[in-house]
């Protein structure tokens, strides 16, 4: 492809906002891009103009996104302007370009080249080894959540040296003392992990002046994506690569930035032009996505942030249907209501006329694809996901594991299916050892030989386990099984609750998840309580099950035969015609943790503006006068961000 081909190709389809970032000539440069103005078309845009208009090597260009999926998104739009060329770039992730630099030099600090990269799987087996070596109590210091600390620290630069000397209080100096016999035993062997990833290339850049040379020398040009996600560690180490050239040119937009219990810190992008000096600001503020009374809605309510940029979004789609708010007697009500809309929509259309309300016979059909429905936490979906089973309505749960297919859900579930029926031993292995009772593979294995032997059920054979060949505490601990297996299928005819309560309770699982990391409203020990709930609408055991199986069986369905559910986290990124933002009371949205400190009641109205922004056509707003939270039932007012976003907008019905 020749070049001015490519420079011929690089401003088609670009409004003028979005044409003067794309051709910025040289020095640092900062987009604030609006949610749905476009920001990777400009970002795509800009290394083709850096290629054909200006010459610029592809290989002296790194740009970098903060996910696997945009990376190769960049990666393919990247190279349909500049064909093979887009070979000799970088286009990755933070933590996949860390990796490549430490492969190489790894050897300057200590690691080899060839060092293990630790999942978070890994880090958490090593973090509850470290503690257990420590003689602490695992049960009363989760290792999930210390890791959470660990990576905190190096998202922040913190050594374990630093950590040590500033720690204060015991809690503090104790955390120190697990961060550096975590990060002893990761050296000792000859690993990394996420954190480490970041933060060791910062320092083997900073203790390496040559190597830090040799890497400003390759790219004369960097391009970062969504920069108000950044953490101090990502920060710095693009302020090391560009303070030679200064040509970085980030993308972003603050009212956006909902990552802090990650690291993420926004002030990055806010204040970037400190660590560069003289920074060029374009904004794009043309909105593609949404129409303007959701925009209205969108405005009005970042507008209450004080510490921000201004910008107002806007869009040539002057038109729209009204932003509805709907507000149950409870969050049953509040289930009920969304699934009413849901199955109005399905097969329906929008039209954005100025009397419309709703799916009418007018614009493009509507499939559940179509729809999204978010929430502030995990916890808030199992009631939701309970009236679409009811009404057998297929759905995904993006960025998460579905309410029936979490861990404890499917055991006591396993539970409740291996009383119906006694002859399920796929259901009776899943939960034999579950809680432990010492029955481990070898004691199934001799169980399953015996009944293969003998022609009798796995069932059977529980009650025939001395003469199976197992011995020792496995003996007991299958016989207590066996005993817990009857009581339950006694309790059948008195429905599903009745077999399930027994089943968690009798069994010490309830036990084992208090011992272990259920803490907070989105714990699994909430989500039991939630399946009692469902349960408890059913007469029969059978008719639960089928119930729950049939909607479970959706895995052959496309992505078209789906409503989505998420988080709002989730659904950063994403965008849906028809939204329902549910959950919208005081201490769910905004959260209750937000309370009294005014930068995390931003963060929540940031995390509320996100939500907004992912609706196209259509955004319903939803809350419950009443909400089972914390197995409490809690009378909570609406949220303040109804109030904040519609009070002055004029479509809205409520």
């Amino acid at each position: 492809m020749a070049t001015s081909d490519i420079a011929g190709n690089s401003s088609e389809d670009l409004n003028e906002a979005q044409l003067r970032a794309v051709t910025h000539e040289s020095g640092p440069a900062r987009v604030i891009a609006g949610a749905g103005t476009g920001k990777t078309r400009v970002l795509t845009r800009r290394i083709a103009h850096l290629i054909g208009d200006k010459g610029v090597d592809p290989g002296s260009i790194l740009a970098i996104t903060f996910t696997n999926k945009a990376a190769e998104e960049m990666r393919a739009r990247v190279g349909a302007l500049v064909g093979q060329l887009v070979r000799g770039m970088w286009i990755s992730t933070f933590h996949r370009a860390c990796v490549r630099i430490l492969r190489r030099d790894a050897e300057r600090i200590g690691y080899p080249r060839n060092f293990t990269i630790y999942d978070q799987a890994d880090s958490h087996r090593l973090t509850k080894l470290v503690l257990t070596n420590l003689g602490l109590d695992v049960k009363q210091l989760v290792p999930r959540y210390v890791h959470q600390d660990i990576s905190m620290f190096k998202n922040q630069l913190q050594t374990p040296e630093l950590v040590t000397e500033h720690a204060g209080g015991p809690n503090e100096i104790r955390l120190a003392r697990i961060y550096d016999e975590y990060q002893q035993r990761l050296h000792k062997a000859e690993a990394m992990d996420f954190g480490d990833l970041l933060m060791q290339t910062v320092l083997l850049l900073r203790s390496n002046p040559d190597v830090l040379g040799r890497y400003q020398e390759q790219f004369a040009h960097i391009l970062v994506d969504e920069y108000q996600d950044t953490n101090p560690a990502q920060n710095e180490l693009v302020l090391l690569l560009g303070r030679a050239h200064k040509n970085v040119f980030v993308v972003g937009d603050s009212d956006q930035s909902i990552y802090a219990f990650r690291g993420a810190d926004s002030r990055n992008i806010k204040q970037f032009k400190r660590g560069f000096g003289n920074c060029t600001t374009y904004k794009l503020e043309q909105n593609y996505r949404s129409t303007q009374v959701i925009l209205d809605a969108a405005n009005a309510l970042i507008a209450n942030n004080r510490n921000r940029e201004p910008k107002h979004l806007w869009t040539d789609d002057v038109g729209g249907l009204p932003v509805e708010c709907f507000r149950g007697s409870d969050d049953s009500e509040e289930a009920r209501f969304v699934v009413d809309q849901v199955q109005q929509c399905n097969g329906g259309n929008l039209s954005s006329g100025a009397n419309s309300t709703g799916c009418d016979s007018v614009g493009d059909p509507i499939t559940l694809a179509d729809i999204a429905i978010l929430y502030r936490t995990k916890a808030q979906s199992s009631m939701i996901e309970k009236a679409l089973v009811k009404e057998a309505i297929a759905y995904k749960v993006v960025g998460g594991t579905r309410f029936y297919d979490r861990a404890e859900v499917r055991d006591a579930m396993a539970f409740l299916r291996c009383a119906v029926n006694p002859a399920d031993e796929v259901s009776l292995k899943r939960i034999l050892n579950v809680p432990a009772r010492g029955v481990g593979a070898t004691s199934v294995a001799r169980l399953d030989a015996f009944a293969q032997a003998n022609g009798v059920t796995f069932s059977a054979a529980l009650r025939s386990a001395a003469a199976a060949g197992v011995i020792g505490k496995a003996v007991k601990g299958v016989a207590g099984f066996a005993h817990l297996h009857d009581e339950l299928c006694d309790r059948v005819p008195a429905g599903p609750r009745a077999v399930l309560e027994h089943a968690v309770t009798a069994s010490g699982y309830v036990e084992s998840l208090r011992a272990e990391d259920s803490v907070g409203p989105d714990g699994r020990l909430e989500n039991l309580v939630e399946l009692l709930t469902s349960a408890s609408e059913y007469e029969t055991c059978e008719r639960f099950l089928e119930q729950v199986a049939l909607v479970n069986d959706t895995d052959d369905l496309p992505d078209g035969e789906m409503v989505s559910l998420m988080t709002l986290h989730a659904a950063k990124g994403l965008e849906y015609p028809v939204v329902f933002f549910t959950g919208l009371e005081d201490g769910i949205c905004p959260h209750y943790m937000s309370v009294g400190s005014p930068e995390a009641m931003e963060e929540e109205r940031r995390v509320a503006f996100v939500g907004f922004t992912r609706a196209k056509q259509r955004l319903y707003l939803t809350s419950a006068a009443e909400r089972t939270r914390h197995r409490k039932v809690r009378r909570e007012p609406q949220s303040q961000f109804i109030e904040e976003a519609l009070q002055n907008v004029v479509g809205l019905a409520a």
